[in-house]
């Protein structure tokens, strides 16, 4: 992402506070929530004028925000480019009923094919802007890639267009540009971002902070257990990483630091929470609401079989930081220090009614759509009756123009990305690279899945979260299906693997990002991120090869594979800490305590592993809960030091001494 914005004049804030309202507005009127029929269907007669309006209302903001260079001399380039965007924008609102009438997407006329190569550069130059050059060198390769698609040699080749033919098809049919990425997030997405922005303007995330230290503050290692409740519970509102760490972690680092962590442990346990909070639900950010589109299913559908995998990241997070804790012999803060939980809930309770709102109408009466527009109505209207919460006008200008930048950023990344889904559509290339991964994979579904899970975290590194899972979803997904895996496991496990590349060097953008709040090594941090984040590299293997943990099999099923998996999580996070919940020590040298080590992580991993025939595994689970409890036992045994007691400690949530 680049990080270069423009100081906004008061002029230009009143605009994008205006293009705020008015996309809000148009977003409401398109799910009727004002009336049975949209207010505006005098002018928007079909679904194309609504996605042609959004795109002139927030694309321009782009240009406005984004300077194309230093100076002010940049003010009249970016202004005849934003104006550019607007007309050309106009021009296929007013021609949207002609266009599918016609065809044009096919069969268009010249006038409107130069239009179409004016509004595809213009996305272009956008997506450069908003979304890093990562993503435009990208965007740039696949778009044009049905120009010479014929010229490439046999496994890349597809069907090839000129570049009139590509350009108009990009711009005026609904499988680019206007494609799946940009119906999710017009569709969907829009309210759960305002609703995010509202719950960080009105102080939803000082409550937050303030309610996971009440609640965690006193136990050891707390300062970082509040990081990583209310990091999480940010980053799912957020949906991305980046901003998340930039925001929460000003107060969770040092925070940590102050109670005796690491600069570099300490931004690398917020940077793995703020990873995790973009897995976690009821929200996950924007990308669950396309990927909801993509596999056609209601977003609790997704919601829901996200929760354990992402329950149990969050607990190897915690069990890490815990055995951290004792071995540091780091104690929580006195809890006369700390906030009172009722004192917390009565400030702040509104938040969580708000979020009741938002569950009860998306799982209880399926209304998705509609829910965050109604739960962000109802915490705007109870924070203006409390007046220590109360924005004044001031506020509520930086409430919209937050609103602005962030509709205007995610819109410019999904019509860029939907120039790739439409490379790939006309091209016919997303099925050629579906056989050829079967065919390289041959029959073993286990090397199909390291083969995804290396491109996953490959393609992930310096995208957008919800940039990478498209691209993925549309060329690696399908494979895998094909490969025989459960359809809604493999966006979950390319989802998880793309995130990777937040925390894992050589790139590693999230710890990198703490790292430069804790004031510590960008790669040293990385490094630690890593560790304390293992547990996201093997979750997605286990859930795709065990649908119970996407809670799709009987409720017994769904426990026993749940607990096994916790099981095996406490083990592997001893031996990376050296210190096994509940027994101690793990820290004994030389030989013996290494092969002690290593035991239990097998053993962890044995019980963990999931009995199933799609890799030809055909063991029973009761096997390997014998050998990996016997493996673990050994292990244990043999790397404790003779003169360690066992840990009596109720480490994970109670008492302050070691």
């Amino acid at each position: 992402m680049t990080t270069q914005t423009r100081e906004l004049p008061k002029l230009l804030q009143w605009l994008t506070g205006f293009v705020a309202v008015a996309s809000a507005f148009l977003a409401m009127d398109s799910l009727r929530l004002f009336a049975e029929s949209p207010l505006l269907d005098f002018v928007i007669t079909v679904q194309n004028h609504y996605y042609y309006a959004l795109m002139g209302l927030l694309l321009p903001l782009c240009f406005l925000i984004y300077p194309s260079f230093r100076g002010p001399k940049s003010y009249w380039l970016d202004s005849i480019l934003a104006l550019a965007t607007f007309g050309a924008c106009c021009f296929f609102f007013f021609n949207a009923e002609t266009m599918l009438d016609y065809g044009w997407e096919f069969l268009a006329p010249s006038y409107a094919v130069w239009v179409s190569y004016l509004l595809w550069a213009l996305i272009m130059e956008g997506v450069r802007r908003s979304g890093g050059w990562v993503l435009f060198f990208l965007v740039l390769v696949f778009s044009f890639y049905p120009v010479v698609a014929d010229k490439l040699p046999g496994p890349i080749s597809g069907m090839s267009s000129t570049l009139s033919e590509t350009a108009s098809y990009h711009v005026m049919s609904i499988e680019s540009i206007l494609g799946l990425p940009f119906r999710a997030y017009a569709q969907l997405v829009i309210g759960f971002l305002i609703f995010g922005v509202a719950l960080q303007h009105t102080g939803g995330g000082r409550f937050f902070i303030n309610l996971a230290f009440a609640t965690f503050g006193h136990v050891r290692g707390g300062s970082a257990k509040v990081a990583i409740v209310s990091s999480g519970l940010m980053g799912s509102m957020s949906g991305s990483v980046i901003t998340n760490v930039l925001t929460t972690g000003q107060m969770t680092i040092p925070a940590m630091k102050k109670n005796g962590m690491e600069k570099e442990y300490a931004a690398g346990v917020e940077a793995c929470a703020s990873t995790g909070g973009v897995l976690l639900p009821p929200i996950m950010g924007s990308t669950a609401f396309v990927m909801a589109t993509f596999l056609n299913v209601a977003y609790t559908t997704v919601a829901l079989a996200a929760t354990i995998p992402a329950l149990l990241y969050f607990f190897g997070l915690f069990v890490q930081v815990d055995a951290y804790a004792a071995r540091k012999g780091l104690v929580g803060t006195p809890r006369e220090e700390l906030p009172s939980v009722s004192e917390t809930m009565k400030q702040g309770w509104f938040y969580l009614a708000a979020f009741a709102v938002l569950i009860f109408l998306l799982v209880y009466l399926q209304r998705e759509a509609v829910a965050p527009f109604y739960a962000t109505g109802m915490l705007i209207v109870l924070n203006q009756l409390f007046p220590a919460h109360r924005w004044n006008m001031k506020e509520t200008g930086a409430f919209l123009v937050a609103t602005g930048k962030l509709l205007m950023e995610l819109l410019t990344i999904m019509a860029g990305v939907g120039l790739i889904v439409g490379a790939l559509s006309v091209s016919g290339l997303s099925g050629t690279l579906v056989n050829d991964l079967l065919y390289l994979a041959g029959d073993s579904t286990l090397l199909l899945l390291l083969m995804g899970a290396f491109t996953s975290f490959f393609l992930g590194i310096g995208m957008t979260v919800t940039a990478a899972y498209i691209f993925l979803a549309i060329v690696l997904a399908p494979a895998l299906i094909q490969g025989g895996l459960d359809p809604m496991s493999v966006h979950l496990f390319i989802l998880y693997w793309g995130m990777l590349s937040f925390i894992t060097p050589p790139v590693a953008l999230g710890a990198f990002a703490a790292a430069s709040i804790a004031g510590a090594s960008a790669l040293s941090t990385g490094f630690k991120a890593m560790r304390l984040g293992s547990v996201i590299y093997f979750i997605p293997f286990f859930f795709v090869l065990e649908p119970a943990l996407i809670m799709s099999g009987t409720w017994w099923e769904t426990l026993f594979a749940t607990a096994k998996v916790a099981v095996g999580i406490v083990l592997i996070a001893g031996t990376l800490q050296q210190y096994l919940l509940g027994v101690g020590f793990l820290d004994r040298s030389g030989l013996l305590g290494v092969a002690g080590r290593a035991l239990v992580l097998v053993g962890g991993g044995l019980i963990a592993l999931p009995t199933t025939e799609v890799i030809g595994i055909n063991v029973s689970d009761a096997t390997l809960l014998i050998s990996g409890g016997t493996l673990a036992i050994i292990g244990v045994l043999l790397s404790r030091s003779a003169a360690d007691n066992l840990d009596t400690q109720t480490p994970l949530v109670s008492g302050t001494q070691i």
